[in-house]
């Protein structure tokens, strides 16, 4: 077996753990929306049901009194969670040795490591704070864009076109990667703002989405995202600034109107504008979240679509090689 092909059987390695580690992450939304409607069902009936000088709080069980329940599938989902993404990292070094370069300068080496940043940054968040409710849909998201990159975007381990042979390859683009994966939780964040506020308000096609319940308030879900968001803005800007100056040493111009060129600046001028109307229009709950979730559509048009349908000084998919 050579390295490449281990590292095509690591990245599947990871596809299932992380597939693991979404169910489970689920089983534990459900599990705790059960655990609270047990709740809500049996402190009522046991409202005068003591004998004196007892206490009502004995006669009820642990996960119904208010002890925290425990949590053993969300414990399986990031013990699973950690092994995919650490089978993913070995996969990712070994895809770069056989390639003998960076490994991530095709539409499939950039899925592998952006999915990467994407569980690196939501289980660095998770070990300050309980971002569990997080676990199932970036896991989620990881697993399908594995799949995606193995089953579509797969191109063999090779070397790199002369404008690609630079340290700009491992700054720029790397840099790109580490915003696309911050921003990947910041748009799971905001869609479940979004789906927490529509329940909150009523919404009847949500109603039987007892989960949504087991999430964190709008407001907090927003705080979490515009934090994300601020930090994914700040390398989207080095990524644009860096890709100018690359641009300038390979071809000899600092912007070409090139599509890969403008839409990244589509998604800076998004951003941008969210960052602004959140911090000095007022702007809030899911009018800030939507802005968020477009952004997010132009991160992955740039990604997909901009790679696939123009051609470009950027066309560096591989899949036409």
């Amino acid at each position: 077996m050579t390295t490449a092909e281990l590292s095509t059987l690591l990245v599947w390695g990871a596809a299932t753990a992380l597939a693991i580690a979404m169910v489970a992450y689920a089983v534990d939304l459900a599990r705790r929306t059960e655990v609270r409607a047990e709740r809500r069902v049996a402190e009522p009936a046991l409202v005068g049901s003591t004998t004196p000088g007892r206490d009502a709080s004995a006669t009820v069980p642990a996960t119904v009194a208010g002890a925290a329940p425990r949590r053993r599938a969300a414990g399986i989902g990031s013990s699973t969670a950690w092994l995919g993404t650490a089978l993913l990292l070995v996969a990712i070094v070994l895809r770069g040795v056989a390639a003998g370069r960076t490994p991530w300068a095709n539409m499939y080496e950039f899925a592998l490591t952006g999915s990467f940043v994407a569980l690196a940054v939501y289980l660095g968040i998770s070990t300050r704070r309980d971002v569990r409710f997080l676990g199932a849909f970036v896991t989620g998201l990881a697993t399908l864009f594995l799949v995606l990159a193995l089953n579509v975007f797969y191109v063999a381990a090779t070397g790199v076109q002369p404008a690609l042979q630079s340290y700009w390859l491992v700054i720029h683009v790397g840099v790109a990667i580490t915003a696309t994966g911050v921003f990947t939780v910041a748009f799971v964040t905001s869609a479940l703002q979004l789906l927490r506020t529509a329940r909150d308000g009523g919404s009847a096609w949500l109603g039987t989405w007892h989960w949504l319940d087991r999430l964190p308030t709008p407001v907090s879900l927003e705080g979490l995202s515009f934090r994300l968001n601020a930090v994914g803005f700040v390398l989207w800007t080095f990524t644009v600034i860096g890709g100018a100056i690359w641009a300038e040493d390979a071809w000899g111009r600092y912007w070409g109107w090139d599509p890969k060129e403008v839409w990244s600046f589509v998604i800076w001028v998004v951003y941008a504008a969210y960052l602004h109307a959140r911090t000095t229009r007022g702007w809030s709950g899911s009018r800030a979240a939507w802005f968020v979730v477009v952004g997010y559509a132009c991160v992955l048009f740039n990604f997909t679509g901009v790679n696939l349908i123009f051609n470009g000084k950027h066309s560096y998919s591989g899949l036409t090689d």
